[in-house]
């Protein structure tokens, strides 16, 4: 059983996200939980986004305060690197692992654009899956096993669909993931 914090109890949590990239496209998908402690507070928050003239498609789990502070650090990276999202990536990455504040954060940030999907951490890593899928928070495995299963084995499924149903498979057993899905697509 693993040890909580003190105050863990209190701190506001938003949970799964999904990024698929397959046959040409590239969805991202999250759930709308939040939970404070073992307490949902809210149902429909938006953890997807679009970012940089809607090029961009960014999904954070983790700690509520700190994911909407990297939202806008990675849109001003972006910026700053006219759109190149793998040098925004490092850059922001570093940044994260380096400032004082920011290696405080918990929370992790998945981003993607036509060329590639990259998981930043505050650890400083940069990491690109080798299969096109990532998937974070509390049912991040889950729909990552779902996806990876429904590629290999639906053939026909598109890349939405797969993470709709990723998303889906994940709700089903993930008690911090609920069925009010945000999906992006690029």
């Amino acid at each position: 059983m693993p040890i909580q914090e003190p105050n863990s109890a209190s701190r506001i949590r938003s949970t799964t996200i999904v990024c698929v990239r397959h046959g040409g496209k590239v969805v991202m998908g999250g759930d709308g939980q939040v939970t404070m402690g073992q307490t949902i507070m809210k149902r429909g928050a938006r953890k997807v986004r679009r970012l940089h003239n809607e090029a961009v498609l960014a999904g954070f789990a983790g700690s509520t305060a700190d994911a909407l502070t990297l939202f806008d650090r990675c849109e001003s990276k972006l910026q700053e690197f006219n759109g190149n999202l793998r040098r925004a990536a490092v850059e922001m990455a570093r940044d994260w692992r380096t400032d004082r504040v920011l290696r405080r954060f918990e929370a992790l940030l998945v981003v993607a654009d036509v060329e590639s999907s990259l998981l930043i951490s505050g650890a400083g890593d940069v990491l690109e899956p080798d299969d096109g899928i990532i998937a974070i928070g509390a049912g991040g495995n889950f729909a990552l096993a779902a996806a990876r299963a429904l590629i290999r084995h639906a053939p026909g499924l598109d890349a939405r669909a797969i993470a709709e149903d990723a998303m889906t498979i994940a709700a089903e057993i993930c008690v911090y993931t609920n069925d009010q899905f945000v999906f992006e697509q690029l």
